[in-house]
Parts: structure tokens; sequence; C-alpha cells
């Protein structure tokens, strides 16, 4: 569904809620959805996604900031049985203001815009500037989620389940101490550890690592500015006398960090880590030098210092490329290379192998599903149509994987422009072939990050 000329008109400048990110007006439900190829017939579950979505006439103000909406498909006995849209019903999205009276926050009066994860039995829906948001099945809203009242600061978008112990770790930051605090979930829900972990100053952390003994920290030089508050939604800036550094925790020494100091950059997202035979922890991510943050933010409506005359345009959104890590809690010393020099964003991996040594990562590039192999140090890649743009590659593993990787799928919400239907990719992950494609009912806005949630584990 296209803008009218008048709400064009309104949005031009907008490019964050424009072309692929221009969001969709209402909710709607979808049955029996075409299907061309063929479907898996181990694909039994729901394809879950996340993004912001603001309603209409409203302006976000930044990408990052739309109120979120769900879209979901259901995956069974290789058809796909429906497709349905939700907006998060936050206290936001009701209208409540993200500061109450005395100036505190209202963890509640968040957008719940950023990922969708699945953990003992709940569905959640995140955000990092305050509590998850539970819904259901059927992507209705359940509300905020507390974990019994336990959980007094935000939660990022990006936990960690450890695969093993079945554990979710996480943290929340803030623009006011304590800056970070770490959380940890266990496999049944129940918040059994929380600890402050030192930092200079409020920063904004939006992903973390894990290894089976460790949990990697991102202190980065994007920090909180007071001069910005109430002035641009996204109220942080570069600071280059910040500095960079990553921070080893061991997880059963919860607060004690060992930081190592690195180039200066800024990481949104993390592929994996582990820790090699030799004890060293090994760190891979998508690694933005100070000028490619810039483009990209400036871009997305976010606060630079020195902004490029005219601004960047749609077309020239710089991204960051997968970068390694290599840190010797024995030595202190720390090395670092880029691994590929290919703009991707949106890391994920068979998450059976989280913190754990893995040899395959995708992402996606504007217009192609990548494939890296770590080891072998190749790639592979699957193209989409010109125009089009795929989205988060989400890996589903085959039922009889048999021990190998890449068994499995990768399922990508792909947007084809303003009148067209997206489609629900399915593609062969050890090959990078297309399996089958699912139309969905509407246009789907490119969003941020999802889940696969078979049956078996509700």
């Amino acid at each position: 569904m296209s803008s009218s000329p008048q709400e064009a008109m309104e949005t031009q400048d907008r490019q964050y809620q424009v072309g692929h990110y221009e969001p969709v007006p209402d909710e709607i439900n979808g049955f029996d959805l075409k299907v061309t190829g063929t479907l898996p017939p181990d694909l039994d579950g729901r394809y879950l996604r996340n993004g912001p979505n603001p309603r209409p006439g409203e302006d976000s103000g930044h990408v990052f900031t739309g109120h979120g909406m769900l879209h979901g498909v259901r995956l069974r006995g290789g058809r796909a049985e429906w497709y349905r849209n939700r907006w998060v019903r936050t206290s936001r999205l009701a209208g409540s203001p993200s500061q109450r009276a005395d100036g505190t926050p209202d963890l509640t009066a968040v957008t719940a815009n950023t990922h969708v994860i699945s953990h003992a039995d709940k569905l959640l829906a995140l955000v990092e500037a305050g509590l998850p948001y539970e819904v259901t099945d059927e992507l209705e809203t359940v509300g905020p989620c507390d974990f019994g009242g336990r959980l007094t600061t935000s939660m990022t978008a990006h936990p960690k389940e450890d695969p093993v112990t079945g554990e979710l770790l996480f943290f929340g930051y803030s623009p006011r101490p304590p800056y970070v605090t770490y959380h940890r979930l266990s496999a049944a829900g129940e918040l059994v550890e929380t600890q402050e972990i030192s930092v200079p100053a409020g920063i904004m952390m939006h992903d973390l690592a894990i290894t089976e003994n460790y949990v990697i920290w991102l202190d980065l030089p994007l920090v909180f500015d007071p001069a910005l508050f109430g002035r641009n939604s996204m109220p942080v800036r570069w600071d280059d006398a910040h500095g960079a550094r990553l921070g080893l925790m061991r997880r059963d020494r919860a607060g004690e960090v060992r930081w190592f100091d690195v180039e200066p950059c800024y990481v949104f997202h993390v592929g994996n880590a582990h820790e090699d035979a030799a004890g060293r922890v090994v760190l891979d991510a998508v690694r933005y030098s100070r000028k490619s943050f810039h483009t990209m933010w400036q871009m997305m409506g976010g606060h630079v210092d020195e902004p490029l005359a005219g601004g960047p345009r749609m077309g020239e959104l710089q991204v960051g490329n997968v970068h390694r890590w290599l840190l010797d809690p024995a030595t202190g010393t720390v090395s670092e290379q880029a691994l590929d020099d290919r703009g991707v964003e949106m890391p994920t991996l068979n998450d059976e192998l989280t913190g754990r040594r893995s040899r395959y990562l995708y992402t996606i590039t504007e217009s192609a599903v990548v494939k890296y192999d770590t080891l072998a140090g190749t790639s592979q890649s699957y193209d989409t149509p010109p125009g089009a743009a795929p989205g988060e590659a989400v890996f589903a593993p085959a039922r009889d994987a048999a021990g190998q990787e890449d068994a499995g799928y990768l399922l990508s919400m792909v947007s084809h422009g303003l009148d067209q239907a997206s489609e629900l990719l399915v593609l062969d992950a050890q090959d990078m072939t297309r399996l089958a494609s699912v139309e969905m009912p509407r246009r789907v806005p490119f969003g941020f990050h999802g889940s696969w949630v078979p049956d078996r584990q509700k």
C-alpha cells in the first residue's frame, strides 16, 4: 500500500519512514497463504519478527523509536496456515510518557520494537529501553514482564541463551547510574542473579556475547549526551574521548571485569564468541568505523557532530563489516582483524552453538543473504531480485541435523517495495538455494529481529 501524495510530501525527509521502512496502517489476518516451491515438512512452528511501525501520521524521529509491531507466519505440514500482524500494546502506545511526574523512567512506557524471543514458555517482545512485554502465540499483548518484580532495570533486546544450561544472560543500560546491570535468568524463567557492571559513563550498549565461561562486554564510544535530551529521539553521540574497550567477565564471578582496549569502533550486533584451545576468547561481530557509523546514524535520524552535506540518501547506507577480536586472559593482550570488507548486518547463527565454537555465520546486505564459513574463510550468497530488501536470516534447524551445524533453513522476510506484497523466503542453509517462498497478504516493512519458534518448544 503506497502513500498518498500528501503523505509522501510530509515524509520526504524522513528516510527512516519511507521506502522499505514505510509503516503499514493497520492489523490484518491472512489464511492459507500462497506457497511457491516446497516448504520443508519439518518446519512446524512460527516465524516471528519485530520492528518499528509508527501509527498513521506519527513521526517517530528515528528508525529505532517507532512503536513495535509483530509479524507472524504459521508453518505446518508443508503449508503456510496464517499471517498476522499486531502492534505490541504497550503503555507508550496508549499515550503514556516515558518518564513519570517525578522524573524517573517508566520502564513499561516503551516501544517493544526490536526483537521477539521465546524463553521458559513465554514469548517476549523486547526493546532495550525498558521491560519486555509478554505476548501470546497469536501475538496478542499480555503485558509487561518484570519476572515477579525482580527486574528493576531495562532489558537488552539481545539476551543470550546458553544452549547447555538453558540460562538467559542479559543486561540493562541507563543514562543514569548504575549505567550497566547484568542479569541471569534460569532455564525456568526465574531471575536468579543481578550485578552492577562498572563503566565510566552512560553508554548505548546494544548487545553482548557469551562463551561457556565468560560474558563479553562492549564499552564503546556511543554515549548519552544531556544536551540532546528533548532534542533528538536518540540522545546519544559518538565521543572519541570515551575510547573503546571489550570486557571479559567470568560467569562464576559476576561484576569482576577485565578490560581490553581496542581500536575505536561501534558494534550493534554480535555474531558469536567462543574459547579456543589456547584459552583465548574469540569474538566475531559486525564492526562500524566512525565514518560508517555516522553515515548510517544520520540517515536513521540520529544526531552526528559533523553531518554530511545534504545528508546521506537511501542507497548510500554504509554498514559494518565482519570483524574478529582475540582476547587473551593469560597475557592481557588483544588482536583484531577484518574477516571481510563487504558491508553487512544482522549476523545470526545456529543458536544451538551460542557461546561455543561455530563455523557458520549468516548476514544480510542491502540485496543478499550471505553465509560465512569462518573456518575456511569463504562465503556464499543468495541474491534477491533488484529493488528487494532481505530481512535478518533466522536459522531453523532441520529435524534430523545429524550433528551438521548448517543442516537447516534460513527464513528471511523480503520486502519488494511499496506496491508489492512481501515474501517469507526459505533457503537451504547448506547450499544457499531457494526452497520456497510464502507470499504475504500485504507489504511487510523492513524490520529488525525475529525468531523461529518450533512447536516442540511452544
